[in-house]
């Protein structure tokens, strides 16, 4: 029986993935317009942030419209097509769960974010 539940749901999301990659391309949202020296300061600040994600994950889908919106210039790391992603986000955050925003600090410390609430939340706080 698991074998036709986990084929069923990987054909479910060779069909349904295309669909969303779609649909978020048409509607992608327009980000915020700052004045360039306000942007080059938060593009100087996402510089230590790394979103993990997988692409057709609809919470990751939802995180990438905020930062999107935001006009966060955010390093994103697929973690389906490359292993050693997959790995850093086990090795870093402890479970290979995404979304996850890495935020390094400047004391060379990091914090793992996982749910897209929250990493919306923090950006919208830090960033709006």
């Amino acid at each position: 029986m698991r074998p036709v539940i986990r084929y069923f749901f990987k054909g479910l999301r060779a069909i349904l993935g295309p669909i969303l990659l779609a649909t978020d391309w048409l509607t992608t949202p327009r980000g915020i317009k700052r004045d360039p020296k306000a942007q080059q300061r938060i593009d100087e600040q996402t510089k230590s942030l790394t979103l993990y994600h997988f692409p057709t994950c609809p919470f990751c889908i939802k995180t990438r419209r905020a930062i999107k919106r935001l006009s966060l210039s955010i390093e994103t790391r697929d973690t389906v097509k490359h292993a050693g992603n997959r790995q850093e986000l086990l090795n870093g955050g402890g479970e290979i769960k995404v979304p996850c925003l890495r935020i390094s600090k400047q004391d060379g410390s990091e914090e793992w974010l996982y749910e897209s609430g929250q990493i919306i939340k923090y950006l919208q706080d830090n960033f709006s």
